[in-house]
C-alpha cells in the first residue's frame, strides 16, 4: 500500500443543527464527534493528518490537538468540500502517495471500512475510490449515478438533482482515497455551478470519469456507520446506536446490565465481569470499574477508576475520583477530582469529598464534608464533621493520622494535624494539632437553670390569656 495522509473536513457551520457550537463539536457519548473521526485517522498510521478548520477553529484545535502527526489549516470563506479540500495543498507539498478524505461529522466509521476502502483504491490501481451505501430514505445526500452497466457516472447533490434522481437510493458518504497529484489537479477544474454555488468535491468525480480515470465505490454494509450528522435527530440516532454497540459488549463480557435501555456508558469506560449495572447509570469519558461492582441507579460517574467489589448506592456523582476494592459510596453522596477512597473504606449519604485521601477501611457515613484532608487508616467521621479549608484567600491541608476517632458535629479549622488514635469530642472545634492518643475537646461550659423552662411557659399562657381577653 502506497504512504497515506488524512485530510478531515472540519470547518462547517451545521446549520441544520440550528446551533451556536460548530457542528464537530457536538458530543456523542461524552466526546466530541471530531475525536472519533481523528482517532480512526491516527489508527491508520498516516504520515501526515490536516484537519481543514473554519467555525469556532481555534476550539476545534483545542479539542484534537494531541497528536504530533496532525496540522490544521483555516478555510477562510466556506465555499464547498472541494475548497476546503483544496486548502490542504500547501502542507501536503512533500508528500506523494494517497489521501484518504474524511468528514468531521461522520464519526461512526469504523476502521475496517477504511482500511478496506484503502486495500481496494491500492489493489485496482484507482485514481479515486470512494463509500456508498444504500439506505431506505437517501433525503439530504449526494446520489450515485451509474450507467447501464452499473458504472459510475456522477455524483449528483440533492440540491440539484432531478425527481427521477432523487429517487436513487445508493447515496454518497463523503469518504474518499485519492492520488494526490490527481486530486490537487482535478480540483483546479471544479466550477460553482449548482444551487448552492459552491465547490463540490464530488465533481471530482465526474471530472475523472470524462478524463477516463480510474474510479471505484465500496459499499458500506451497515448504514449507520456511515451516516452523517446533520440534524440533533441524527445526533440523537448516532448516541443510541453507539450506547447500544458498547452496552451488547459489555454484556457479552460478562456485565449484568439490568435495563440497557436507560443505561448510558461512554466508549472508552471499561467493567470488569460480574459487575451490576443499574438503570439510570451514566458512566462517561476514561472510566474503568473492576469485577464484582454493584452500581445502584441515578449513579454519575466520570473518569475515575473503581476497583473490584466497590459499591456505588443511588445518587451519587464520581468525578475524576479512585475507589479502592471493597469501598462503599453512598447514597447521595459526591466524590470531586482527585479524591482516593482506599481499600474498604465507606462514604455515606450526604458526605462529600473534595481533593482528599480516606484511608483503608475509614469512614464518614453522614452528612460531612471533607476537603484538602488526608485521613489515614480506621478513621471514625462523625456525622456533620467539616473540614474548614478555606479562609477566603488560600486552602489549607487536615491531616487526620490513623485510628482516630471523630465525634458528630466537629469542625476542623484547617491547617491541623490530629495524631494517632486520638479522640475528638462531639461538638468540638478543632484549631490546633491534637497529639497522639490524646482527647481534644472545645466546648463551652454547659448551664442547667432550673425552672426556667416553667417559668417561660407561665409566661407564655400569661400572654395569651391577656390577647384573648382584649379580643373578647
Amino acid at each position: 500500500m502506497k504512504s497515506l495522509a488524512v485530510i478531515i473536513l472540519a470547518a462547517g457551520i451545521g446549520k441544520r443543527l440550528r446551533s451556536k457550537k460548530a457542528k464537530v463539536l457536538h458530543t456523542l457519548a461524552g466526546e466530541p464527534m471530531i475525536r472519533y473521526v481523528v482517532r480512526k485517522a491516527i489508527s491508520l498510521a498516516p504520515l501526515k493528518i490536516v484537519v481543514i478548520i473554519g467555525n469556532q477553529a481555534e476550539e476545534v484545535k483545542a479539542c484534537i490537538s494531541e497528536s504530533p502527526k496532525i496540522s490544521f489549516v483555516k478555510q477562510k470563506d466556506l465555499l464547498g468540500t472541494a475548497n476546503a479540500v483544496q486548502q490542504a495543498e500547501k502542507s501536503l507539498s512533500g508528500f506523494n502517495g494517497t489521501v484518504l478524505i474524511l468528514s468531521g461529522d461522520v464519526p461512526l466509521v469504523k476502521e475496517g471500512s477504511l482500511r478496506f476502502l484503502l486495500r481496494d483504491h491500492s489493489e485496482r490501481g484507482n485514481d479515486l475510490t470512494f463509500i456508498t451505501t444504500v439506505i431506505t430514505d437517501p433525503s439530504g445526500y449526494g446520489r450515485v449515478l451509474r450507467d447501464a452497466y452499473s458504472r459510475i457516472i456522477r455524483v449528483i447533490e440533492e440540491r440539484d438533482a432531478t425527481e427521477e434522481e432523487r429517487k436513487i437510493r445508493e447515496i454518497n458518504t463523503g469518504i474518499y482515497a485519492a492520488e494526490k497529484e490527481f486530486l490537487f489537479r482535478s480540483l483546479k477544474g471544479v466550477k460553482r455551478e449548482n444551487v448552492q454555488s459552491e465547490y463540490y468535491i464530488t465533481d471530482v468525480i465526474e471530472i475523472a470519469v470524462r478524463g477516463k480515470k480510474r474510479v471505484g465505490a465500496v459499499s458500506a454494509e451497515n448504514p449507520v456507520e456511515v451516516m452523517g450528522i446533520n440534524t440533533r435527530k441524527e445526533l440523537a440516532d448516532a448516541e443510541r446506536y453507539l450506547r447500544g454497540k458498547k452496552l451488547n459488549d459489555l454484556m457479552l463480557n460478562g456485565v449484568t446490565i439490568i435495563d440497557p435501555s436507560n443505561t448510558y456508558i461512554g466508549p472508552s469506560v471499561s467493567i470488569g465481569r460480574d459487575s451490576i449495572i443499574y438503570p439510570n447509570t451514566f458512566l462517561e469519558g476514561v472510566t474503568s470499574i473492576g469485577e464484582d461492582c454493584v452500581i445502584y441507579p441515578n449513579v454519575r460517574i466520570i473518569d475515575s477508576r473503581l476497583g473490584d467489589g466497590v459499591v456505588v448506592k443511588d445518587s451519587c456523582l464520581i468525578a475524576k475520583g479512585e475507589i479502592g476494592n471493597r469501598a462503599t459510596i453512598g447514597p447521595f453522596a459526591q466524590l470531586r477530582p482527585e479524591s482516593v477512597i482506599k481499600k474498604g473504606a465507606k462514604i455515606g449519604n450526604f458526605v462529600e469529598v473534595k481533593k482528599s485521601s480516606v484511608g483503608e477501611g475509614s469512614k464518614a457515613m453522614h452528612l460531612s464534608y471533607i476537603g484538602d484532608a488526608t485521613i489515614g487508616k480506621g478513621v471514625n467521621i462523625g456525622a456533620g464533621t467539616i473540614t474548614c479549608n478555606y479562609d477566603g484567600f488560600s486552602k489549607y491541608p487536615t491531616v487526620i493520622e490513623d485510628e482516630v476517632f471523630v465525634g458528630s458535629d466537629t469542625q476542623f479549622i484547617a491547617p491541623v494535624r490530629i495524631g494517632k488514635g486520638a479522640v475528638i469530642a462531639a461538638g468540638s472545634t478543632i484549631t490546633m494539632d491534637v497529639p497522639k492518643d490524646a482527647l481534644a475537646m472545645s466546648r463551652v461550659d454547659q448551664v442547667n437553670r432550673k425552672g426556667w423552662a416553667l417559668k417561660r411557659k407561665l409566661r407564655v399562657q400569661s400572654s395569651e390569656l391577656k390577647v384573648k381577653k382584649r379580643k373578647g
